[in-house]
């Protein structure tokens, strides 16, 4: 019996002995990453495709076209190839200017945007009655009224049959370019909204402020509260947030209004003569009211725009390479210096190509086309190496964005469990706004408590970028890929972060 005794107290010991070696105490891992220095497309930034259809001809969009904008392509009259993501398409509405836009041209649009869904882009659209400048006995002589476009009965008309349309497919609207107003809708030469050129009064009138605002009004109105729109000078912006006398030291948008679906939150630039005169043909410029004058306030709308440009959607296109050498390469011009202080999100890939193809012979084409818009790199991960279901799984990203802007549309941030023998996925949300990590470090935190019921097991661990709509969640196509090596899944969208998890039961 004494025997037996002892015995079994030496097998208990034994036991516990062994328990105590089985258990393994979680160790926090830390892992570097390589990063890319390819050009590959992501989701709403870099140069964009053009294209133009009316209602006099409609020439719709093409699938296997814009899919193939995803892969390196040349364009023609540029030194350049590029990868797009974004698709520029201006919706001419020519018969339509003393009339209702009719149902055929409306059922034609609706093809346009599910072409796009399909085609995995998304659209800059623009509306504009004309895009024909006359020329004629004019103080301009090149361009001379009548211009061409509607009045604002007309274009608010046209934008409330629009608004259920641009509604529906919102989610492969990039952003809406304000249009409407003057010939290429930049709302300069225009019959109806006050002609500040030469041609006519010169500046713009209180009674002119007042009815672009109506059309914008219409335009924020026709969007969900997660779209921006774009509009051409920065000036209106200030008039439109705080009234027709608005000065050009007016405020720009702050870190805390930012985002928060106010109109001035919603409203972005699109710049169609990036560096082409000191103040960009008239870009940056005061055009009065119905007491001040028209007169030059190129530093202080510069000022402006850089600081608002911080938290809205700014793309544009070049438009004139006499501007040389400043619209060049650094050192030389500032051209990268300008794009990163104003950040850009894009520009057009097909003009102006004297002054683009000057970007591959100065040497900077390869970083601009990496670096328009955002551009994530993934630094080091710090996460443990297991951890039981039902506890807290907590990790650290460090990131970097070294592109020129932030994304300027919400998408969610997750973290991916993905078991390796089930190949089952969990998604857990980052508490986080990615339309807030501005260029520079990027530090994610993430604290999730794991469900008690998840499988014991090995896990991958991934992080997605996916678009915010339903719809395109899961297409990799629309999911965010970081600028690493070895970590990009094109079949899911996922981004690797090389670390297996096992969790315990």
């Amino acid at each position: 019996m004494k025997l037996f005794s002892t015995f079994l107290l030496a097998a208990l010991a034994l036991g516990c002995k062994k328990t105590e070696q089985s258990v393994q105490v979680p160790q926090v891992v830390t892992i570097q990453y390589q990063e890319s220095e390819a050009d590959f497309p992501n989701p709403e930034r870099g140069f964009y495709r053009y294209s133009e259809t009316s209602a006099g001809a409609y020439k719709p969009l093409n699938a296997a076209e814009l899919q193939s904008y995803r892969t390196a392509q040349s364009v023609s009259g540029a030194q350049y190839s590029v990868t797009s993501t974004l698709v520029f398409r201006y919706f001419v509405l020519d018969a339509f200017v003393n009339a209702p836009i009719s149902d055929v041209f409306l059922a034609q649009m609706k093809i346009d945007f599910a072409v796009a869904r399909q085609a995995g882009v998304k659209l800059i659209p623009r509306f504009a009655y004309t895009l024909s400048p006359q020329s004629g006995n004019c103080p301009e002589q090149w361009i001379c009224a009548p211009y061409g476009d509607a009045p604002k009965a007309i274009v608010l008309q046209h934008i409330g049959q629009f608004k259920p349309l641009l509604r529906e497919n919102a989610d492969v609207i990039a952003c809406l370019q304000m249009g409407f107003i003057g010939v290429w809708g930049e709302q300069y030469y225009t019959d109806y909204f006050g002609d500040a050129s030469s041609n006519s009064q010169g500046k713009l009138l209180d009674a002119n402020w007042q009815d672009r605002f109506a059309v914008i009004k219409a335009l924020l109105d026709a969007l969900p509260p997660d779209r921006m729109i774009q509009i051409r000078i920065p000036q209106t912006k200030q008039r439109y947030v705080y009234g027709e006398k608005a000065p050009v030291s007016s405020a720009a948008l702050t870190e805390a209004e930012a985002y928060g679906g106010t109109d001035k939150a919603r409203i972005g630039y699109h710049n169609d003569c990036f560096l082409s005169s000191a103040n960009d043909f008239g870009t940056f410029e005061d055009y009065g009211n119905s007491v001040s004058p028209r007169k030059d306030a190129n530093t202080a709308l510069r000022n402006y725009f850089s600081s608002d440009s911080r938290y809205v959607v700014v793309g544009g296109e070049t438009c004139s390479d006499d501007y040389s050498p400043q619209n060049d390469c650094e050192p030389a011009g500032i051209a990268e210096k300008q794009m990163s202080e104003m950040h850009y999100s894009f520009l057009n890939a097909h003009y102006n190509n004297e002054v683009n193809n000057d970007w591959v012979t100065g040497g900077c084409m390869a970083n601009i086309q990496r670096k328009l818009g955002y551009r994530f790199v993934l630094k080091s991960a710090s996460l443990p190496d297991r951890v039981g279901a039902g506890q807290t799984l907590k990790l650290s990203l460090q990131l970097a964005n070294v592109g020129y802007a932030a994304p300027y549309n919400p998408r969610p941030v997750q973290l991916v469990l993905r078991s390796t023998s089930s190949g089952q996925v969990t998604i857990f949300p980052f508490n986080t706004d990615i339309r807030r990590w501005a260029p520079g470090n990027v530090s994610l935190e993430g604290s999730f408590d794991l469900p008690a019921s998840l499988p014991a097991g090995v896990y991958e661990v991934l992080l997605n970028l996916p678009d915010a709509y339903a719809s395109l969640a899961d297409r990799p196509e629309y999911c965010i890929r970081l600028a690493n090596e070895g970590t990009w899944e094109e079949a899911t969208g996922y981004n690797a972060l090389k670390h297996t998890l096992v969790i315990n039961q």
